[in-house]
Parts: structure tokens; C-alpha cells; sequence
């Protein structure tokens, strides 16, 4: 965090969930230049574990020249946060943004009093407040309220804040990104702030957001359509294709290919 601040750049954080995928991002990076996170949310942590999430980036980083991190991405539970840091990550995530704003705030403050002993840093994320009558709702229509952030990362003493400002998860549904709300929050907001779903965001967005104090933007859909898209095309052109080691290793060219130009125009 504190190189990408000193250097005015901007950390992509890019969703693994394999080793095709984490050998890419690595080398994605590498071939820009520029720093980042390989993360994994605890959904796709039923794929493997921390302990082979950890295993899979030390060995795609035994040659990396930049500073690249291993960062929990919607850490579901405190059971998830121990186990990850206890593997090895470096930057955590505790996601609590679906309970009422005290009940957040204490989850919080439990990943971070135990995160913070291990000298990891730790995102939380202040989205909208929904009610019952409000389950079925546009994600880009939930908005962090600028009024209940400093009380929160005063009381939580999280290390980066995720906010609600129009962006989602996904390629579905299109964000409705509001940058006058980011700067509200960056002039209250104590930690740097990140955004989710930077798939679905025009590049001239998150590039003005960047005055906003905005830290760490998420990719998932962008690199995993990339992955998915060469075994599909393969499929196409020939239904009896069977080469599952010819076709990763074609899926991570391009998968990193896809992060390097990512990493690259954020940061323009």
C-alpha cells in the first residue's frame, strides 16, 4: 500500500481461482511492471484451500521483480480470516457489509485485532443498509452513506474501506458509478478507499477516481472471461479437443495478458 501511495499508482487486485489463474496474474504483473494483489474470495476458497492458495503464489513469484500481494477477497468469517493469514496472506478482507452497521463494525474489529498482531492489513467494506423489504434490489443503487464513515473506520480501525458508490459485481448489470459521492467519502474517509467490480467500469472512471484516494480497484470477470473464453473457443472449432495442458497454458498467455493491459491503462 505505502509503495503504490509513495509512486501514485493504483493496485489492481485480481481474482484467482486456480493455478492456471494465480500463475497468470503473476506474470501479467511482472510483464507490466507494476504492482498488485492475486487475491481469492472465500466462495472460490472451495476450490482448494489458503494453504495451496499461498503454495501456488509463492512459486508463480520465486522470479517476480514487482511488489505483488496475496489478499483474502470477501472473507465470509473470522475462521476464514485465521486460516488465510495463519497460510500466509498478506492483506485480508473481512466482508460484514450485509449485518447492521454495529454488528459490522465488531466483526470487524475482530479480523483486525487479530490481523493487525500478524501486521496484516485489513479491508472492510460499508455498503447500503438494506432492509428485509429491500433483498431484491440493483447493486448499483446501494450507496456507502458518507455520514457513517469516519465513525466506522474510527471504531473498526480497518487498514482500507470498500464503498458502495454504483459499482457491481459482475458483468450483468451496468454500474452507475458516482464520482462526486467517491469524493465526499475520500474528504472524510481516515484510509484509502477501494472499488469493487472494476470489470464492468470504463477505464476513464476508474482513472478519475484515482484523485479520489482511491487505492485498490477489483477485477474478477474481465480475467476469468479471458480463461473461459480460450476453452470455449477451442470447444468450438473442434468438439473432440482434448488437450487440457495445451489449452492452460494458452489460458494463462492470455489470462495474463488481460492483466497486464488491466494494471497498465488504470494506472495511465
Amino acid at each position: 500500500m505505502k509503495y503504490a501511495e509513495d509512486r501514485k499508482l493504483m493496485l489492481p487486485a485480481f481474482n484467482t481461482t486456480n493455478m492456471e489463474m494465480t500463475y497468470a496474474i503473476a506474470k501479467g504483473l511482472n510483464m507490466a511492471g507494476l504492482p498488485g494483489y492475486i487475491q481469492i474470495s472465500s466462495n472460490n476458497l472451495r476450490l482448494s484451500n489458503p494453504e495451496v492458495i499461498t503454495y501456488l503464489t509463492k512459486d508463480a513469484l520465486k522470479d517476480s521483480d514487482v511488489p505483488i500481494g496475496l489478499h483474502l477477497d470477501h472473507g465470509k468469517s473470522y475462521e476464514d480470516v485465521k486460516a488465510c493469514v495463519n497460510a500466509g496472506f498478506t492483506s485480508i478482507m473481512i466482508d460484514a457489509s450485509h449485518l447492521p452497521f454495529e454488528e459490522n463494525i465488531k466483526e470487524v474489529q475482530r479480523a483486525v485485532q487479530y490481523c493487525h498482531f500478524y501486521g496484516v492489513p485489513v479491508e472492510a467494506e460499508l455498503g447500503a443498509l438494506q432492509g428485509k423489504e429491500e433483498d431484491i434490489v440493483n447493486e448499483a443503487d446501494c450507496k456507502t452513506d458518507p455520514d457513517m464513515v469516519l465513525d466506522f473506520v474510527q471504531q473498526t480501525g480497518c487498514d482500507l474501506l470498500a464503498v458502495s458508490i454504483g459499482n457491481v459485481h459482475g458483468l450483468d448489470i451496468e454500474p452507475k458509478v458516482d464520482l462526486p459521492l467517491l469524493k465526499t467519502i475520500s474528504e472524510v474517509s481516515p484510509v484509502p478507499l477501494v472499488m469493487h467490480g472494476g470489470s464492468g467500469i470504463p477505464f476513464d472512471i476508474i482513472q478519475k477516481a484515482r484523485q479520489y484516494h482511491l487505492l485498490k480497484v477489483n477485477y474478477g470477470s474481465d480475467l476469468r472471461k479471458e480463461f473461459v473464453s480460450t476453452f470455449g473457443r477451442a470447444y468450438e472449432a473442434n468438439h473432440n479437443t482434448a488437450s487440457v495442458i495445451e489449452l492452460s497454458m494458452e489460458a494463462v498467455e492470455n489470462v495474463s495478458k488481460k492483466a497486464a493491459e488491466l494494471v497498465t491503462i488504470i494506472n495511465a
